[in-house]
């Protein structure tokens, strides 16, 4: 399978660096999944389906959309789907087709068209946006193409500018340790990534249509640089990023804060790359209080 992988990618790729690239941080993204496992069981229990749509709703007011990132569920946003519920926001967590639809349809801009047509579908005039990592790109691209559907923005890690460890060394099948290792950067504390967490990152990093599609939207977020349309952005945008985040290093945050010109950011301090997983409390608590600065 790595050998036709290889030479898949390879042909498709403008360079090998960034094949390399996009297979490391497949495994990296896909820690996501198992993180939270056993709390998605709960949210899966009071998911709606609506047409082509399946998605978690709680609360009234303001609606508030959520999406998650690459290998992401919904159970990653729990808690805060639970805290703005109770603070005067509906919060809408859809499910993103991320392996259901065609390659062809496999990419950040049909994503943020599918989230368009589900914002139409429930009736919403506008919406604040909220997204982690890819989620936060697809947010992004949506802003982009659909500035009158936006009340406001909130990313963490996000993708979209530039994501850390290009071209390391092509990573042998079977390589535990390596898995291991990337697993772990996901996290501020190493020990997060339970041996548990690793052995099914190194399971669902050999099923090759999930990995293919992986890959696939991985360079439709590289191809999808965000920095030429950032400036033309007057989204109201709140970015709030882990200090110790080694996928999407600060420099990052740094970066989306500059281009982006109604943009307020936060730090969390001994936080990874997953901020609304690994302090929640902390996340959500500067996400009311800039909800509030912004009036919304």
């Amino acid at each position: 399978m790595e050998l036709i992988l290889h030479r898949f990618f390879l042909n498709n790729c403008k360079s090998k660096k960034i094949f390399n690239f996009l297979l490391k941080n497949h495994r990296i993204y896909i820690v996501y999944l198992s993180k939270l496992k056993k709390q998605q069981i709960h949210m899966e229990q009071v998911l709606k389906k609506e047409g082509r749509y399946t998605y978690y709703e709680a609360g009234e007011g303001t609606p508030i959309v959520v999406l998650h990132g690459l290998m992401g569920g919904l159970s990653n946003f729990e808690s805060t789907g639970a805290y703005f519920s109770k603070k005067g926001y509906k919060i809408i967590i859809p499910e993103l087709p991320i392996y259901t639809q065609s390659l062809l349809r496999t990419n950040v801009k049909a994503f943020a068209k599918y989230v368009k047509d589900f914002i139409v579908f429930k009736g919403f005039d506008r919406v604040i946006l909220m997204g982690n990592s890819l989620g936060g790109h697809i947010a992004l691209y949506h802003a982009k193409m659909y500035p009158e559907k936006m009340l406001g923005l909130v990313i963490t890690g996000s993708s979209g500018l530039y994501e850390n460890s290009m071209g390391d060394s092509y990573p042998r099948r079977g390589d535990y340790d390596y898995i291991q290792r990337k697993a772990e950067a996901v996290f501020y504390d190493p020990k997060i990534a339970t041996k548990e967490i690793v052995d099914e990152v190194f399971s669902m990093a050999n099923d090759r249509m999930k990995l293919i599609k992986t890959l696939t939207i991985a360079k439709s977020a590289i191809r999808h640089n965000m920095a030429k349309d950032l400036p033309k952005m007057h989204v109201p945008t709140c970015i709030i990023w882990g200090k110790n985040d080694s996928v999407t290093p600060p420099e990052v945050a740094l970066e989306f804060n500059r281009l982006l010109p109604n943009s307020t950011l936060y730090w969390i301090n001994k936080c990874g790359h997953a901020a609304m997983m690994e302090r929640p409390n902390k996340f959500n608590k500067i996400m009311l209080e800039w909800l509030k600065k912004v009036d919304l």
